[in-house]
């Protein structure tokens, strides 16, 4: 007799366990769900097997081949564009199938007498029999009824629980005469329980079920996957175990090396060639696969190793799942019902709680704590900060759920009672996001000002006028237009410190959260003057009559990505003619390829109306590029210089505060004006924190971060600076064209490298070794001076996000920085091919010594 061994599922409701192989494939004891099938079918003596495949087909031929290992012959089917659903896929080999045969489902654990089910079909030469079991809640298969005759009279698939009429289910084993795949089309996706047997039933074939009496698992959800795996450790299942069984309960495979003070309470099951470190505790209920290494002192409680897993000295799993090839270090925790999938990597003191699923090849940082479930990215951090605030891939890692939790945990770290700001750029899904952030907040007992739809600068700028200890903006991310980012500030509204992001990081991860009773939920009010408040600010701090004698023009291209912006209605009031372009809000922000076609546009329009300037606004209205009035963009360090240069025109002897990467023009045009530079660290926070701190300062930033001004406020406000451009044009009585023919000629170029984030410090570290001290800055990264070319300089900053390094030289010598460049990024790319090489080199004298 045949079997037809539908073996095409995906496994879903496994996932991750199944996001590299195929369900029939996923081990119970060690061997493959398939394998105990295949078992079970030889035991009833059906050894031509046809096995139907879909979802990576070569991992189950690869593994059966022809059967022969395994005293069978395998047969495979592939369904190569579709699937043909249960009934199709054995509609497709009828041509195989010339008598009674069975079909059997490639998920589930049974050790059901098929001998005795066959019997019975014969006996009632029955055209199809189901077999058929009873369990305690049928809601999930398909419920059958009898008559006295055991012929099925009613059934119905995945019934609701108001519609359940029968405890007595169908398993997915059916005997079968080959006259009923007539009624199935060719080709076609059909289902048994949907198709061929309501057919059956409608024109009366004979069709019965069998009550089988034994074991029975459909491996459909993890639930279900660890229980098979436990009874059939406990012995509540027949099947064939792979390993000599030492003592009771005890099954250790060949070659298998375990320290004399390891303790072991049964029953377990552990592979072959596996190494149990010292004093390592395994608790009954545990299976571990093969080539598996455990540390000492390590405690693995009720949990299911899959082959070739590494577990670090005092590691603790517990009632959790590690897929093939994981990797758990020292000390990191796996609680219960996690799920950690192949490949992938928990790191040193790293803890991932309870019920959480990593899909493979994932990384969990040494010290992160995982609460949410690891599927798109490819990093668990250990910090939820990065540069610039919290960011993630919008709706995927930045949620409703994540959100929620995030505004709880910094509600946490504030005095119950305590009033912040909340604020968002005009995007839906910003809407969305904070709405949940609100909802943390107020579940901590803290109440809310809802700025609602308001640029950054205005939320920064009123701040200090609300009484608030703090606020925080949601927007996309300006430079990743499928990112989100949320940003804190403080109550001077500058960027929190690193101090107060790592306690809303411990209060994040620890789920620290501190619960207000129902009269201590947060209370949310909508302040209506900030766009009032904001403009008191923006007047005070400009020349209004000099721009009202101005009779400047100005063209302003908002890029899709804010409407009603309040600008044009700053400029009218001074007399100011301001062209608005593309004011109109598009729920997705402009790539970076869509802002250059705009900003050529943008070009023309300024060229043809005769306008003063032009000008981007992006970012939520802190960045910007310029166009002078012949149409041609300014940006980046020229940018930089321009505002600098006209700033210290006004303003000698003063301060301006610059990243440590900007170009030396700065300095250039300082001594022009008898002026100091402050450098900074790369990133937003130290130059507001630096612009607060240092006297004089009148302006700080970047042309690629935006300008501070902070008498101002103390963020960037692209808005403020076009005003303040305005006025400063008037004033010196020259056109943009003119002021940037006098800045310095500096060449200031810059690279990115891929650099993995496991090489970054060792690369910082051999940078500061082999260079004088005396020729270094290590404000941020690595600046290595030229004491033979004043301002000449190469700079090596890692990124803080990304598994990249930054590279920029700067020179009056174009030709010296090319060389720079060149000489560098070789240099960093055979530093980082020769430890990849190293760490290479590690991991197969680790993969040797497990499999010795």
């Amino acid at each position: 007799m045949r079997a037809v061994l539908m073996a095409g599922g995906s496994g879903t409701r496994l996932r991750p366990l199944t996001s590299d192989v195929p369900k029939p494939m996923v081990p119970i004891l060690n061997r493959p769900i398939a394998e105990h099938i295949v078992n079970l079918l030889k035991r009833h003596d059906i050894t031509e097997i046809i096995a139907t495949l879909h979802y990576l087909p070569d991992v189950m031929r690869d593994y059966f081949q022809d059967g022969s290992d395994f005293g069978v012959q395998m047969t495979y089917a592939v369904e190569e564009d579709q699937p043909l659903g249960t009934a199709g896929c054995v509609k497709n080999v009828s041509e195989l199938l010339d008598e009674t045969f069975v079909v059997i489902s490639g998920d589930s654990i049974t050790d059901f007498d098929l001998t005795a089910a066959i019997a019975f079909h014969k006996a009632r030469r029955s055209q199809a029999t189901l077999v058929l079991t009873h369990v305690p809640n049928p809601v999930d298969f398909g419920v059958v009824i009898t008559d006295d005759q055991q012929r099925i009279r009613r059934f119905l698939e995945k019934p609701s629980s108001s519609e359940i009429f029968s405890d007595t289910v169908n398993t997915g084993i059916y005997i079968l005469e080959p006259e009923v795949l007539q009624y199935l089309p060719a080709n076609q996706e059909a289902d048994f329980s949907k198709d061929l047997f309501p057919t059956l039933l409608a024109k009366g074939e004979p069709m019965y079920g069998y009550i089988a009496e034994g074991y029975w698992c459909d491996v459909g959800h993890l639930e279900a996957y660890r229980e098979a795996q436990y009874d059939a450790l406990y012995r509540r299942v027949h099947v064939e175990y792979g390993y000599e069984e030492r003592s009771p309960g005890l099954w250790i495979g060949q070659n298998t090396r375990i320290d004399p003070s390891a303790k072991i309470k049964t029953p377990v099951m552990i592979g072959t060639n596996c190494r149990i470190g010292p004093r390592v505790s395994i608790g009954s209920g545990t299976i571990i696969g093969d080539n598996v290494t455990i540390g000492a002192d390590a405690e693995i409680k009720r949990s299911i190793i899959w082959n070739g897993a590494i577990l670090g000295e005092e590691s603790r799993l517990l009632a959790c799942v590690a897929a093939r090839g994981v990797r758990v270090d020292r000390r990191a925790h796996v609680l219960e019902g996690a799920v950690v999938g192949s490949l992938s990597s928990v790191g040193e003191e790293a803890q991932v709680n309870q019920s959480v699923r990593i899909w493979p090849s994932k990384i969990i940082e040494p010290g992160a704590i995982l609460n949410m479930n690891l599927i798109w990215g490819h990093v668990a951090h250990r910090n939820l900060f990065g540069q610039r605030g919290v960011s993630g891939l919008a709706n995927i890692d930045i949620t409703p759920e994540f959100a929620v939790r995030l505004g709880a945990a910094y509600g946490s770290t504030l005095k119950p009672g305590s009033h912040v700001t909340v604020s968002r750029d005009q995007r839906s899904i910003s809407r969305m996001v904070s709405r949940s952030l609100i909802a943390g907040l107020m579940s901590v007992g803290i109440n809310v000002q809802n700025l609602e739809a308001t640029a950054i600068p205005l939320a920064r700028a009123v701040v200090p006028t609300l009484a608030v200890v703090g606020g925080l903006h949601i927007r996309l991310h300006p430079e990743r237009c499928d990112h989100m980012l949320i940003e804190f500030f403080d109550e001077h509204g500058i960027n929190l410190s690193k101090a107060h992001e790592k306690k809303i990081e411990g209060a994040y991860f620890k789920e620290d959260f501190r619960r207000a009773q129902v009269a201590e939920i947060g209370q949310v009010v909508y302040p209506t003057q900030v766009v009032d408040l904001y403009s008191i600010v923006f007047e005070r701090h400009l020349d209004i009559n000099t721009i009202r004698t101005s009779n400047s023009k100005v063209v302003i291209d908002y890029a899709y990505a804010v409407s009603g912006a309040i600008l044009p209605q700053l400029l009218a009031k001074f007399g100011c003619d301001a062209v608005v372009l593309n004011a109109s809000l598009s729920q997705l922000a402009p790539s970076i390829s869509d802002r250059e076609v705009l900003l050529d546009q943008l070009g023309h329009v300024v060229e043809a109306l005769k306008a003063n300037l032009g000008v981007q606004v992006s970012a939520n209205g802190e960045q910007l590029i310029l166009v002078d009035e012949s149409g041609s963009a300014i940006r980046g360090e020229q940018l930089t210089a321009l505002i600098i240069h006209m700033l210290l025109t006004d303003n000698p002897r003063s301060t301006v505060v610059v990243p440590v990467n900007a170009s030396s023009a700065v300095e250039q045009i300082a001594r022009r004006h008898d002026s100091t530079v402050v450098r900074t660290k790369a990133n937003p926070t130290a130059l507001m924190e630096a612009c607060h701190s240092n006297r004089n300062v009148v302006v700080g930033g970047s042309g690629e971060m935006g300008f501070i001004f902070p008498q101002l406020h103390p963020g960037f406000d692209a808005m403020f600076c076009i005003a303040k451009l305005m006025e400063m044009l008037t004033l010196q009585d020259r056109s943009l064209g003119q002021i940037r023919a006098d800045l310095p000629r500096v060449c200031h170029r810059s690279i990115t490298v891929r650099c993995p984030w496991t090489v970054k410090g060792a690369l910082m570290r051999r940078l500061v070794e082999s260079h004088p001290a005396e020729t270094l800055d290590l404000t941020d990264g690595v600046k290595i001076l030229n004491s033979q070319q004043p301002d000449s300089w190469i700079l090596i900053l890692p990124d803080a996000g990304e598994p990249l390094v930054h590279l920029a030289a700067n020179s009056n010598d174009r030709g010296w920085v090319d060389e720079t460049l060149r000489e560098y990024r070789s240099y960093v790319q055979d530093f980082v091919n020769h430890e990849l090489g190293m760490e290479e080199l590690d991991h197969d004298q680790s993969l040797e010594s497990v499999l010795l």
